[in-house]
């Protein structure tokens, strides 16, 4: 699994036109909340041209199931949690404090 860590002052996700989740001050040690938006883009592969692969993306039914793992793994730590909707087309705004960005990736890790 892959995730984009990024440190917020605020951030908002729409679907549609709509706000689906949105946050004040991200987690940061600081009692604040998480948005979690799910991005298969993340491993797209574009070594080969300028098309990207997307070969190694799960599956979107397994993709969705780690997706709700996470969101529930989050909640059971009292972690206040706003999400996108998965597999939707969203428009994210937010503002970094820092900034602050990370790349998690747990293959990276084994």
């Amino acid at each position: 699994m892959r995730a984009v860590v990024q440190r917020v002052v605020e951030a908002r996700v729409e679907v549609d036109g709509a706000v689906v989740g949105q946050i004040a001050r991200g987690l940061d040690e600081i009692g604040g909340a998480l948005l979690v938006v799910s991005q298969f883009t993340l491993y797209g592969d574009c070594r080969k041209g300028r098309r990207p692969s997307f070969t190694e993306a799960a599956p979107p039914e397994r993709a969705e199931a780690l997706y709700e793992h996470f969101l529930a793994s989050a909640r059971r730590h009292a972690v206040p949690v706003a999400t996108g909707r998965f597999g939707a087309r969203m428009a994210l705004a937010l503002v970094n404090d820092g900034p602050v960005t990370l790349l998690l990736d747990s293959a990276a890790a084994a």
